[in-house]
């Protein structure tokens, strides 16, 4: 089972957990965001060569 108590040292965890877990969210998010921008300007330039 998962203890979640961080004791005394709580309001620095939490905090840097949840920065932490928003970072990687936003890395996610802007790495697909990328590929599709990218995807969608391989195609435009494939039709443009047609």
């Amino acid at each position: 089972m998962l203890d979640f108590d961080a004791g005394k040292y709580a309001a620095y965890v939490w905090p840097a957990f949840i920065i932490t877990a928003a970072a990687f969210a936003w890395m996610i998010a802007d790495s697909l965001a990328r590929a599709r921008r990218w995807k969608r300007e391989v195609e435009a330039r494939s039709k443009d060569r047609r």
